[in-house]
């Protein structure tokens, strides 16, 4: 069995395609996705109608971001809304309704709202590895993290974790396109919304990476290739 993490995907179905065709997930693999499936991109609604069918066939495990925190947010506080289509729900809600000047959140079907609130979990964790939206707090275990650490912290200040496991994140986008890997804990965000972005999956067992793009464009790594040294750890003079 893989253990397969695939970092934001934002509504580039395109890519998702495209990534999923090249890692070929088999009957007895596991994929976890880390978050952030709507907003930037054009076709959040395609990315989640293809999660629930991955879900449906019980591969997966789906993760919440701050993006569909957000989302969530909108639909049960009005004046969230605005802040939400600020930050990418504006063309969220174009991909349920394209042909509509004024998409709503009504647009949204039920099913996709149900795979928000109760498919999607905080986190998640394996014998060797967990698994988290944005950061997690060194000290604490999973169950008492803070919405804060889960869902916003930037991985930067990431330190290795009480138990020993590699932390495996989205969140913190790197416009490099390539992961940021500290050995104990790995960013997989590499910003597939972008020009020069791409959406990253990763066997956390192996190591092996495959990266697609939205032109369809495909390549493949392995994450020690990109582990270096955290920034806390540079020098004093800094």
């Amino acid at each position: 069995m893989r253990i397969l993490a695939i970092g934001d995907i934002h509504g580039c179905s395109n890519a998702f395609d495209t990534l999923i065709k090249m890692v070929n997930p088999g009957e007895g693999d596991r994929i976890i996705t880390l978050g952030d499936y709507v907003d930037r991109g054009p076709d959040s609604k395609g990315v989640i109608d293809r999660l629930i069918e991955l879900h449906k066939g019980g591969q997966l495990v789906a993760l919440r971001g701050n993006h569909e925190i957000m989302m969530l947010e909108a639909r049960s506080h009005p004046n969230a809304l605005n802040g939400w289509k600020m930050s990418g729900g504006h063309e969220t809600l174009l991909s349920y309704n394209s042909s509509s000047k004024k998409p709503r959140l009504e647009d949204v079907p039920a099913e996709h709202w149900e795979f928000l609130e109760q498919t999607c979990v905080d986190c998640w964790e394996e014998e060797t590895h967990f698994f988290v939206h944005a950061n997690a707090d060194p000290d604490r275990p999973l169950s008492e993290q803070s919405d804060h650490d889960r869902f916003w912290a930037k991985f930067y200040n990431a330190r290795p974790h009480h138990s020993g496991k590699v932390m495996v994140c989205g969140h913190t986008s790197q416009k490099s396109g390539q992961p940021l890997n500290y050995g104990y804990a790995v960013c997989i965000d590499t910003r597939v919304y972008s020009n020069k972005g791409w959406l990253t999956c990763l066997d956390v067992t192996t190591g092996r990476m495959w990266q697609a793009n939205q032109k369809g464009e495909k390549r493949t790594a392995w994450i020690d290739e990109f582990e270096i040294e955290p920034y806390r750890f540079k020098s004093a003079f800094f």
